[in-house]
């Protein structure tokens, strides 16, 4: 038998699951819409991993990440449970070991995170404002009837990119809509959406932070070809893309799994057998004292296997 170790991202927009072999080799990936029902979205990643993956591949240790990253973990029985900041910078360590700067925007959020000698020093996220993440392109790609794979490609036809106010996706809309009322060319106007979201992001996010190469893109929105661009001419250096640019979280925690499991062999992985499960989540106020602490019950085939919220630790049992 083959130990691998799985890693779970679960995110607003998307879900992806990675399981990787002692090597750090991904031997399978899946790309899931969450559609606003993590659970299920997890459940049916654990089947297509289970159909790709050869009969010889046992699953050693699991991890889990991304804003789902606790349900996510109860869900399937994590060893253990990482923030994105942690899980991104290790995977992109791996694909580029000295890799200086990590740009990372996902379908509702942006993240720009400093490394110095393999270690994070700086980081800063954006959950806010949706101006510049992937479901703000994919609206614009749409309302411009333009498949939002073909996004990148218009925008590098483009001679003379128009400016458009990126600082908010009302302004920036809007803003698009006046460009077009006025004449100007589909191209020049999608190359002027992406160097502003670009601008928009140097001048949000990234505001006051040190970006020296490698400068590293990964997420969702790394496979635009406009926006890649957009980041190269303002920041005057290559951008690079990794080979697993989409995944990189999974891919992250999955790592840091494996290094986890080697101290601590017996996983709490509770097998690809639990998409089959029936899962519940329901919450409740705890009025017990002034912090109205919002506490979170997961519940498997009717039996409570979970549940946080609670800052004094009062819940922390799973009693009723």
């Amino acid at each position: 038998m083959q130990a691998c170790y799985l890693g779970v991202d679960v995110g607003s927009v998307s879900t992806n699951l990675v399981v990787i072999n002692n090597k750090g080799e991904i031997l399978s990936s899946i790309y899931l819409r969450t559609h606003g029902q993590p659970i299920e979205a997890v459940k049916e990643g654990l089947r297509q991993l289970k159909k790709n993956l050869p009969a010889t591949v046992t699953i050693a240790g699991a991890g889990t990440t991304g804003s789902g990253r606790t349900l996510a973990g109860a869900v399937i029985g994590a060893d253990i449970v990482k923030n994105e900041i942690t899980a991104h910078a290790i995977a992109a360590r791996q694909e580029v070991p000295d890799v200086q700067t990590i740009i990372e925007i996902g379908g509702q959020d942006s993240k720009i995170i400093i490394m110095r000698e393999g270690i994070v020093t700086d980081f800063a996220m954006n959950t806010v404002c949706a101006a510049g993440t992937g479901s703000f392109l994919d609206q614009q790609a749409a309302r411009l009837k333009i498949p939002i794979e073909s996004f990148g490609e218009l925008a590098a036809k483009s001679t003379n990119p128009v400016r458009i106010a990126g600082r908010c996706t009302v302004f920036a809309e809007s803003d698009m809509i006046h460009k077009q009322q006025m004449g100007h060319n589909t191209e020049d106007i999608v190359a002027g959406l992406c160097e502003a979201l670009v601008r928009n992001y140097l001048n949000n996010i990234a505001k006051g932070k040190e970006i020296l190469p490698p400068i590293v893109f990964q997420g969702g929105v790394a496979a635009n070809r406009g926006i890649q661009a957009a980041f190269s001419k303002a920041l005057q250096s290559e951008i690079i893309i990794p080979k697993h640019f989409g995944v990189m979280g999974a891919l992250g925690v999955a790592l840091l799994t494996r290094d986890y499991s080697k101290k601590h062999p017996q996983t709490k992985f509770k097998g690809f057998e639990v998409s089959e499960e029936n899962f519940q989540a329901s919450s409740f106020i705890c009025n017990g004292c002034s912090n109205l602490c919002e506490i979170v019950n997961i519940k498997e085939d009717g039996n409570l296997i979970a549940r946080w919220g609670s800052r004094c630790g009062k819940w922390d049992t799973l009693s009723e």
